[in-house]
C-alpha cells in the first residue's frame, strides 16, 4: 500500500510547493477574513459605512495597479514577485497587533494597512495564476486549480472557526497576526521551487516595447474574445452585486442576528463544507456536462443562495445560514475552477499576466464600488434590504454566460488560441 499517491501532479515537487505555500497562506487568510473586520466593529466600534469602506480600500488597488501589474507581471520573473508579496503582507498584518498592544491602533491604520495589503495581493494574484500555466503541463492545468481549491475550501472550512475562536479567546488584533504568520510561511515554500525557468522573461527583454503597447495587446486578447468577454461580464457583476450584500453582512450577523464571533465563525467553516466537495468533484462534473454548461448552471444559482441569508429568522437564522453557505461554496468553487482553468488553457505563456490582470481589473474593479454601495445602501434602507437587492442582482448574472458560445463549450482547450478561434463546442 503506498504512503503517498503517484499520479498526476502529486509527484511534481515544485507545484506541490506552490500548494503547499497557498495551503498555508489560505488558511491564515481566513482567520483574517474574520478577525480585520470584528477589530473595526468590535475594537473601534466602527459603523456600517465604515466597515464597508475598510472593505473597499482593500480592493481599491485592483482598480489602480491590476492593468499596469499584468504588464510588469509578464516583464519579470514571476517567482519572486510571489515571494516579495508575501513577505509585505506578513509585515504589514503584524503592525496591527503591535499597534494594539501599544494603544495606538485607529481606523485609519487599518484603513492604510488594507490599502498596502492590497497591493501586495494585487501582484501576487496577477503573478500566481499566470505561474501555474508554466510550472505545469498545460493538459494538468484543471487538476492544478482542483487541488488548489481543495486547500481554499479546506481553509474555508476550518479557517473562520479558529478565527472566531482566535477572537473570542485573544482578541481580533491578536488572531491577524495568525495570518501574518502564514504569508511568512507561504513566502518560504515559493522560495525553495526549483523552477526558474520563465520563457515569457526573455521574450519581453528582446522585444522592448513600451507599457502602453504592451497593455493594448493584453487588453484586445481579452476584449476580442467572445468566450473571455462573457465571463468577465458575468464574474463582474456577479462580484458587484455580492459585494453589496456581503460587505456589510458581518455587521448584519452581529447587530442584526445577534451572533457572537465564534457562532459566526462556526457558520462560515460548516457552509464551506461545500466548497470543498466542489473542489473534490467539479473535474467530474464538467467531464459530465461540460465547460460551458457547468459555468452556466453555477452562474444561475448564485442569487438565490444569497437570498437565503436575506430572509433568515432573528429567533432562527442559523440553517438559513449554513444552506446559504453550502449552495454558494459549491457553486462559486466550481465556477471558478472551469473559467480560470479555461482562460488559463487558451491564452499564451507569454500573455498570461496581461490576460490575468485585465480579467481582475474587471471582475475585481467592480468590488469596491459594489462596497461602497452596500455601506451606502445599508445606511439608507437597512441591513437585511440590502443583502436582498445583492441577492437579486447577483441572480442576472448567468445571462452573460447564456447569451454567448461560452455556454456550448464542452471541452476543455489543450492549446493557445487567439480572439477568433473557437474551442471544442458541441
Amino acid at each position: 500500500m503506498r504512503a503517498w499517491p503517484t499520479g498526476g501532479l502529486w509527484r511534481h515537487r515544485d507545484f506541490l510547493k506552490l500548494w503547499s505555500a497557498e495551503t498555508i497562506s489560505q488558511f491564515g487568510t481566513q482567520v483574517s477574513n474574520l478577525a480585520m473586520p470584528l477589530v473595526a466593529i468590535l475594537v473601534l466600534d466602527a459603523s456600517a459605512f465604515e466597515v464597508a469602506a475598510l472593505v473597499t480600500v482593500f480592493f481599491l488597488p485592483f482598480i489602480l495597479f491590476t492593468l499596469p501589474a499584468g504588464v510588469w507581471v509578464d516583464r519579470w520573473p514571476r517567482r519572486p514577485i510571489l515571494v516579495v508579496a508575501d513577505l509585505g503582507r506578513a509585515g504589514l498584518l503584524a503592525t496591527i497587533p503591535v499597534a494594539y498592544v501599544t494603544d495606538v491602533l485607529t481606523l485609519l491604520q487599518l484603513f492604510v494597512v488594507g490599502f498596502l495589503y492590497g497591493v501586495c495581493t494585487v501582484f501576487f494574484d496577477v503573478a500566481y495564476q499566470s505561474y501555474l500555466p508554466s510550472l505545469v503541463e498545460r493538459e494538468q492545468i484543471i487538476e492544478g486549480n482542483s487541488k488548489l481549491e481543495i486547500s481554499r475550501s479546506a481553509a474555508q472550512i476550518a479557517g473562520p472557526g479558529l478565527g472566531g475562536a482566535l477572537v473570542e479567546i485573544f482578541t481580533a488584533p491578536y488572531a491577524v497576526l495568525v495570518d501574518a504568520v502564514s504569508f511568512l510561511g507561504s513566502g518560504l515554500f515559493i522560495l525553495g521551487i526549483r523552477n526558474r525557468q520563465e520563457s515569457h522573461v526573455a521574450a519581453a527583454k528582446e522585444q522592448k516595447p513600451s507599457l502602453w503597447t504592451e497593455l493594448k495587446e493584453g487588453l484586445r486578447f481579452v476584449l476580442g474574445n467572445p468566450y473571455l468577454r462573457a465571463q468577465a461580464g458575468c464574474t463582474a457583476t456577479a462580484n458587484f452585486f455580492f459585494s453589496v450584500g456581503f460587505s456589510i453582512v458581518l455587521v448584519y450577523y452581529v447587530r442584526v442576528l445577534d451572533l457572537s464571533p465564534g457562532v459566526i465563525g462556526i457558520v462560515f467553516s460548516i457552509g464551506s463544507i461545500g466548497s470543498l466537495v466542489a473542489a473534490l468533484t467539479a473535474r467530474r462534473l464538467t467531464g459530465r456536462f461540460g465547460v460551458g454548461p457547468t459555468t452556466l448552471g453555477a452562474a444561475f444559482l448564485e442569487g438565490p443562495a444569497m437570498l437565503l441569508i436575506a430572509i433568515a429568522p432573528v429567533a432562527a437564522p442559523i440553517p438559513f445560514l449554513v444552506v446559504s453557505g453550502l449552495v454558494t461554496g459549491f457553486i462559486l468553487v466550481v465556477y471558478n475552477i472551469n473559467q480560470v482553468s479555461f482562460r488559463q488553457a487558451i491564452c499564451p505563456e507569454r500573455l498570461q499576466g496581461r490576460m490575468n490582470s485585465v480579467m481582475r481589473f474587471i471582475v475585481w474593479g467592480t468590488i469596491p464600488v459594489g462596497n461602497l454601495s452596500g455601506g451606502a445602501l445599508a445606511t439608507w434602507i437597512g441591513l437585511r434590504e440590502t443583502i436582498a437587492v445583492g441577492a437579486v442582482g447577483a441572480g442576472s448574472a448567468f445571462l452573460w454566460i447564456l447569451f454567448s458560445p461560452m455556454r456550448s463549450v464542452r471541452a476543455m482547450p489543450t492549446a493557445p488560441m487567439d480572439v477568433v478561434a473557437e474551442p471544442a463546442s458541441a
